[in-house]
């Protein structure tokens, strides 16, 4: 089968347009029972006044998928990391950065919230990896400012901006103050922006392993897989497997998710968020899912908008993979069975 590439974040009507003219890889369509379900939990949320959800899942393999303003701008809160992570494969591909590099957590430079780095004595010395593994699996405020220090604010925004993503921003540091003028709707969104469509687009390539080496008329350009893509990829998808917060996504589905699920949490008092990939049996799919102006404040497991989450991805996942589970579909390139919906040759 030809090998596809994804461009998750479209409008379904262009993205099955598309698709159309590629007869051997499945369009984009509307997965009508799924999507009924799922419009009427997200429904009973607005009508109870316990918060609004947006959220976008596709199943790569299949092309069914379910979209709640999935193009409306939301907080991203922590999972605008998933940006630097993006930008940090594309370095260590291109040489620019090595996964044992040191990095130094020098004294005035630890922040609160989130991480455990605050809580360590400085200087401190870790690679690069260790960093980036923090960032992601206890999601440590500390460690993303030292790697936003290392790739730089605009290079993380040109890199999505090149892939496509429009509304999907990172604006600063996390409880730093802005180190320059910021955009007009920085107060609104905090720490960053995105769309569900966008960012499951994201994580679809870091899921698929397409490591960007540059863009055209069409779009972005990625480089064909290798194993130097598929090692870095995996060092990327092992820090998403190992997730410390679950209480989303993986919460409701078979061994809580262990080894199926790899994700990214964003959690503010009135913002719940969780983006991941579920390996499926019938086909890995991805599940983007925001939860803002939640009524639930509190930092408990049951806090409400981590519940919904925790529901909506059951409903989905069982829906599209009543079989269950399968670990082994979720390796760089997600098992290299599946077929991308909207077919640009490669």
């Amino acid at each position: 089968m030809k090998r596809c590439i994804w461009t998750f974040g479209m409008v379904l009507g262009m993205l099955s347009a598309r698709a159309a003219a590629q007869s051997d890889c499945p369009g984009v369509h509307e997965d009508k029972p799924t999507q009924a379900q799922v419009r009427t939990m997200v429904d009973a949320r607005i009508a109870s006044h316990a918060g609004r959800t947006a959220l976008y899942a596709l199943q790569i393999s299949t092309g069914k998928a379910v979209s709640v303003d999935g193009d409306t701008p939301v907080q991203t809160a922590s999972v605008i990391k998933l940006a630097i992570l993006y930008e940090a494969m594309i370095a260590v591909r291109e040489g620019r950065a090595r996964w044992d590099e040191k990095i130094v957590l020098k004294p005035g430079e630890p922040v609160g919230g989130s991480g455990m780095l605050h809580f360590f004595d400085t200087p401190l010395t870790l690679t690069l990896k260790d960093m980036l593994t923090m960032m992601v699996i206890v999601s440590d405020n500390t460690a993303t400012n030292l790697m936003i220090d290392r790739f730089g604010i605009d290079a993380v925004n040109a890199r999505v901006e090149s892939l496509g993503l429009k509304n999907t921003h990172l604006y600063k540091k996390v409880f730093k103050p802005a180190a320059g003028p910021m955009p007009a709707d920085q107060p609104k969104f905090g720490l960053g922006k995105t769309t569900p469509q966008e960012m499951a687009t994201l994580m679809g390539y870091i899921g698929e392993c397409r490591l960007q080496t540059g863009t055209d008329a069409k779009g972005p350009i990625f480089h064909p897989l290798d194993d130097k893509d598929r090692a870095i990829c995996d060092v990327a998808l092992t820090m998403l497997k190992s997730q410390f917060y679950r209480e989303t996504v993986p919460r409701f589905l078979p061994n809580g998710g262990d080894q199926t699920v790899a994700s990214k949490t964003g959690s503010l008092d009135a913002v719940r968020n969780d983006v991941a990939i579920v390996a499926g049996k019938t086909g890995p799919m991805v599940l983007s899912i925001f939860t803002y102006d939640n009524a639930d404040h509190g930092w408990t497991v049951d806090n409400e908008g981590e519940m919904s989450i925790a529901k909506l991805a059951k409903t989905i996942v069982d829906s599209w993979s009543p079989e269950g589970l399968d670990p082994k579909l979720l390796v760089p390139g997600l098992g290299e069975r599946t077929c991308p919906a909207t077919a640009l040759q490669q």
